[in-house]
């Protein structure tokens, strides 16, 4: 059972932002539980396990590992995706964000190239609703206001592309801190949004 859960839905009216939700959890098992046509997984090269990766692969079952087996690993940025065995979801879809080395080193344009490989993956399969969580925001080290910048703009902009066929982008958050950042992010675009429709 979890606790003191909190879900806030927020809404853009704009041609290219659909609907963002962030859903606010003191469990970090929650993304396993949504009912949502993807869930992506953040993961290590390895796809083996561990952290958020390790909760995806217990809740789906053993056959989530077999599979991740024959995929030989994934490279930082890029994604794969397979099958969900036992989550609600219809896939998983695996993604490796890069470790915070201090800014200097491609980490936002590979933590970007994580939600662009996600989101091409999820048009290629006409999928209608993704959950992700806060990749990289966890062991790997990226400051949650960065990455949350990040997030919501990528996927803001891969929204707008010919054919995309989702509706609904879930953003799940681990902490206060990360579901902070989101949040305050998402009031950001919010605003600004407002104030160019205004000025048009």
């Amino acid at each position: 059972m979890f606790a003191k859960q909190k879900m806030v839905f927020n809404y853009i009216s704009t041609n290219y932002v659909n609907f963002l939700c962030f859903l606010s959890c003191t469990e970090q098992g929650d993304i396993t539980r949504l009912e949502v046509d993807a869930v992506v997984n953040a993961a290590n090269n390895s796809l083996l396990g561990g952290g958020v990766d390790g909760a995806i692969h217990r809740a789906a079952g053993p056959e989530l590992l077999e599979e991740c087996r024959t995929l030989g690993g994934c490279a930082t940025g890029q994604a794969k995706m397979t099958a969900a065995y036992q989550l609600p979801a219809k896939v998983v879809i695996h993604t490796v964000g890069p470790v915070w080395r201090g800014g200097d080193n491609d980490e936002l344009a590979l933590l970007a190239s994580c939600y662009r490989e996600c989101m091409r993956l999820a048009q290629q399969k006409k999928l209608r609703s993704i959950a992700f969580p806060a990749i990289s925001c966890g062991v790997y080290g990226y400051p949650a206001e960065q990455a949350a910048e990040i997030a919501l703009t990528t996927v803001a902009h891969c929204l707008q592309q010919d054919g995309q066929t989702l509706e609904k982008v879930y953003f799940v958050c681990f902490g206060d801190a990360i579901s902070k950042a989101y949040n305050e992010q998402f009031a950001r675009m919010t605003w600004n949004n407002a104030q160019n429709n205004l000025q048009r």
